[in-house]
């Protein structure tokens, strides 16, 4: 299912005992995972019900331990269980695990398991365990007919009115990062008296065109290690008036072309530009790529007023910790 039925599902108090939340974009993978927080947990304080586990860390019997466990406060249990196809999983009994806890999850509603991937093989029993209808899928949106709907759509979750050109000239400028996006509709409604329709010169004012700068510049100094260069980058993309959300677009981008680059999968671009993410991908093992990963996700909370950092600082802050 797409994370719209999925939304559409549980609006309507349908919640399935197990869901696999699986697909290349982070955003969208986070997002999946806050609807069914909130359908399992509600708005309340959830951390006695609420278990987060790792792949690269958790045993079968732990993750066993984990689903068996009853409620403390809420009616349900969340467990949430992030990449179970690391390496060493099948190892610690991790996959012939979940097929127990699947079995088990269906004469049970005290407890709902949400499995978090980049991508898993369909091919393995726990994943057809799963059944298709208890998979949401969380891809990214491929050309662009399919970019123009997701900012649509976007939009309208937002309750932004935006006109034709306007959402041509997000996705010509911003591309397919969706994290920017959501951004960059935020920010251009600023730019309009509520209820206004957003239209393509508002979109010019408030949008940096990413592609124009050296946002690339960056990213690979980041990516060889090069902390001094990707300071002073920084520093001069910021004082050429790009937007803090843009530059950390730009950063969820790279660092996922380097998770799967270094996990084995397929990246396309030209021939130099994926040697370059190849010999940068070897700077970074699969857990300090989930780490540089968290730590843009604290960024983004930063940039949205998390803590009172000032955008500039927080972004330094982040540069430093990626290139070190």
């Amino acid at each position: 299912m797409t994370l719209d039925e999925l939304r559409s599902e549980l609006e309507a108090a349908q919640v399935r005992s197990s869901y696999l939340v699986v697909g290349a974009e982070p955003l969208l993978r986070d997002d999946a995972l806050e609807a069914i927080r909130i359908a399992v947990l509600g708005d309340g304080p959830s951390d006695f019900d609420y278990e987060r586990l790792d792949g690269e860390m958790i045993t079968g019997a732990a993750l066993l331990d984990a689903v068996g466990t009853l409620p403390v406060l809420a009616p349900r249990r969340l467990v949430v269980l992030r990449g179970p196809e690391a390496a060493r999983a099948k190892a610690r009994g991790l996959t012939d695990a979940l097929g127990e806890a699947l079995v088990a999850l269906e004469d049970s509603r005290e407890t709902v398991l949400v499995v978090l991937a980049e991508k898993v093989d369909g091919r393995s029993r726990w994943v057809k365990a799963f059944g298709s209808a208890s998979v949401v899928r969380c891809d990214p949106p491929r050309g662009g007919r399919a970019l123009s709907a997701f900012i649509a759509a976007e939009a309208s979750r937002q309750g932004v009115a935006l006109d034709p050109a306007a959402i041509a000239l997000l996705a010509e400028r911003t591309g397919p990062q969706l994290l920017m996006l959501r951004q960059e509709i935020a920010k251009a409604a600023l730019f309009v008296a509520p209820g206004e329709q957003v239209k393509a010169k508002h979109v010019a004012e408030s949008t940096s065109d990413v592609a124009e700068e050296p946002i690339w510049d960056l990213t690979d100094a980041i990516g060889e290690g090069r902390c001094g260069d990707s300071l002073a980058l920084l520093g001069k993309l910021l004082r050429s008036g790009s937007a803090p959300p843009a530059i950390l677009g730009a950063f969820v981008g790279h660092f996922r072309k380097l998770t799967s680059v270094r996990s084995g999968g397929v990246v396309t671009g030209p021939p130099f530009a994926i040697r370059k993410l190849e010999g940068q991908s070897l700077r970074f093992s699969p857990g300090r790529l989930l780490s540089c990963l968290a730590a843009i996700h604290q960024t983004d909370l930063a940039l949205k007023g998390a803590g009172g950092i000032p955008s500039e600082l927080a972004l330094e802050s982040l540069v430093i910790a990626l290139a070190s």
